[in-house]
C-alpha cells in the first residue's frame, strides 16, 4: 500500500475535499504535476482543468478546478481554488448548455462580447463536461 498524505481543496465558499490520499495530479500553470507523500515542497498557480487523485483505498477520484493555487508539502497538498466540484456533483446537461452558450457568444462576434471572458467560460464548460462524462 502506498504511503498516505493529506489533501485539502477549498474554495471561497466551502471545503470540497479534506481527506487522506495516495497520489494526486493537477493542472499546474507550467504543466500537469503529480505528487506522492514526501514530495519536494513547491507552490504553483493552477489552470482550469481536472484534478485526479487516489483515495486511501486506491479508488480514483476526480475534481474540476477553475484555477487557483496549489501548495505541495511532503505530507500535505493544499489547493485554494476559485471554484471546484467533485465529478459526481457536476451536472453534465448544464455543462453542455454552458458550452453551447459560450460557443454561440464567440461565434456571434458581437461588438460588446467580452471575448476573453467567453473563451474562459467555454474552457470551463468543456472541462466540466469532460470530467462529468468520465463517470
Amino acid at each position: 500500500m502506498a504511503d498516505k498524505f493529506f489533501l485539502e481543496v477549498v474554495t471561497p465558499q466551502k471545503a470540497v475535499v479534506s481527506e487522506e490520499i495516495q497520489s494526486i495530479s493537477a493542472p499546474g500553470s507550467e504543466g500537469e504535476f503529480c505528487a506522492l507523500k514526501g514530495h519536494t515542497t513547491f507552490l504553483t498557480a493552477l489552470k482550469i482543468g481536472g484534478i485526479r487523485y487516489k483515495d486511501t483505498s486506491g479508488k480514483e477520484r476526480m475534481l474540476f478546478v477553475s484555477g487557483g493555487f496549489a501548495e505541495v508539502l511532503p505530507d500535505k497538498v493544499t489547493i485554494l481554488a476559485e471554484s471546484a466540484e467533485r465529478r459526481k456533483d457536476i451536472d453534465l446537461d448544464r455543462a453542455k448548455e454552458a458550452q453551447s452558450r459560450a460557443e454561440k457568444r464567440l461565434s456571434d462576434k458581437a461588438a460588446d462580447t467580452d471575448v476573453v471572458r467567453a473563451q474562459a467560460a467555454l474552457q470551463r464548460a468543456i472541462f466540466r463536461a469532460k470530467i462529468a462524462g468520465t463517470r
